[in-house]
């Protein structure tokens, strides 16, 4: 989402790093740049101006201007005050005591709300709780399917009466079932409207006082830039709104949203949707955003990425496979499937100090259907093959290119890359560094 916004202030970063020494002069002319960057980036203006105002303010002192790395203490200013400007550090879900902790979700149709019930119900569970979704949008028939079909996807139980009219008596059904079942979490999916309206807000009213929920969290479309906040606005004068969630965070959005809505609001973001698949929901670090922004890499989510997708027996297998040599295009593949559980590859770069901004700037780019041609290749092999890849001659490259409905080139580059891969994990076993650069390509 940050692509355009984080190579701007790099490049804006590393014209002052050249300078050595900074005048007041230099510090002015970059923040100029800084300030046109977040505008074009759709950061509502006033956030634009407080930010600029603090980042001045301790940039232009005599400790930073004297400092051996002036450049760098004015990014170090930047980061921080990026930190203070999206909330200073994550705000966890409140619980209640005793149990149902209720989490009412509101926000405009087309939001995302009703994935988003169902991807908070899937995180929860994955922390130990017991959750209950509730289908409280009479307002839209496909709403409470949707939310149906979504729970026997993910296993998770769903509460509905279509019969019913009335949202806040399904909500107080909902509860008493969630009582009786010993249900940790009650997530009501609430009806939206194309706009905010005096029916709509009624309604999430009756709904409000009929469970008193202990949190009102709105599901903003980060994509609709400064009309995300605008709506986050009307929504928090209404319901007193406890959080946000900005959905399609993964898209195009210049990111104006996720960077203004907390300071205008003075409500906190909790979570952001990063992907379509239900398991593509991050709790929100304020620190890690900024570092992200600032193309430092978010080494930390990458982290709890690898950790949903592998265990820590499989890291330890793999490492032996590695160092005994017995790696093999078996292996190779589960690799590549795993690493496609852990979402979208251009943003996993992203989250590597460094890395995406190296590739944009090189305009070299992730093409996910190579990894459908590598599996098409390596499944057309035989297990005896896969297994001893360098038995693989001319003949058994022709037949698994016809198989695969590949070339033989692509083969060949399949191959050269596995010996790539396999001598580059044989290094980080180790502690050597590898530039993975080169098996992008």
């Amino acid at each position: 989402m940050f692509e355009t916004l984080t190579d701007r202030l790099q490049t804006i970063f590393r014209h002052l790093g050249a300078r050595g020494k900074l005048s007041e002069k230099d510090v002015e002319a970059a923040l100029r740049e800084v300030r046109l960057a977040l505008l074009e980036a759709d950061v509502h203006y006033k956030v634009v101006k407080d930010f600029l105002g603090r980042v001045r303010e301790q940039a232009i002192g005599e400790q930073v201007m004297r400092s051996l790395t002036p450049a760098q203490q004015v990014i170090k200013i930047v980061h921080q005050e990026l930190i203070h400007t999206l909330g200073k550090e994550a705000v966890p879900l409140k619980e209640a005591s005793p149990p149902p902790t209720i989490l009412m979700l509101v926000g405009l149709q087309g939001s995302g709300k009703t994935t988003m019930a169902a991807k908070l119900g899937l995180h929860l569970r994955s922390k130990g709780a017991f959750p209950l979704l509730v289908a409280a949008d009479l307002r839209r028939p496909a709403a409470i399917r949707q939310l149906e079909i979504l729970g026997e996807q993910l296993d998770l139980p769903v509460y509905s009466d279509p019969q019913s009219k009335e949202a806040p008596r399904v909500a107080r059904q909902a509860l008493k079932q969630a009582l009786q079942q010993r249900r940790s979490h009650l997530i009501l999916d609430t009806a939206g409207r194309l706009h905010v309206d005096e029916e709509l807000m009624q309604e999430l009213v009756q709904v409000q006082k009929a469970v008193s929920p202990q949190e009102i969290l709105l599901v903003a479309d980060a994509m609709t830039g400064q009309d995300a906040v605008r709506v986050a606005s009307e929504f928090h004068q209404r319901l007193d709104l406890s959080g946000l969630i900005l959905t399609k965070v993964d898209g195009d959005a210049r990111g104006g949203a996720a960077l203004s809505i907390r300071s205008v609001t003075g409500v906190p973001i909790k979570f952001l949707g990063v992907g379509e698949k239900t398991d593509a929901l991050e709790v929100f670090y304020p620190e890690r955003l900024a570092s992200r922004i600032l193309g430092m890499g978010d080494v930390l989510s990458l982290i709890e990425r690898a950790e949903t997708s592998y265990t820590e027996e499989q890291a330890r297998q793999l490492e032996q496979k590695v160092r005994k040599g017995t790696f093999d295009l078996e292996d190779f593949l589960e690799q590549l499937n795993q690493l496609r559980q852990m979402g979208p590859l251009d943003q996993l770069l992203d989250m590597i100090p460094g890395l995406g901004s190296m590739m944009r700037s090189q305009k070299l780019t992730v093409d996910e259907k190579q990894f459908r041609r590598l599996e098409a290749i390596i499944l057309s092999m035989t297990p005896e093959e896969r297994r001893r890849p360098q038995i693989i001659g001319g003949s058994r490259k022709r037949r698994i290119a016809r198989g695969s409905g590949t070339s033989l080139q692509d083969v060949n580059a399949l191959l050269n890359r596995f010996q790539q891969y396999r001598k580059m994990m044989r290094k980080l076993t180790k502690g050597q560094a590898h530039d993975i650069l080169s098996l992008l390509r």
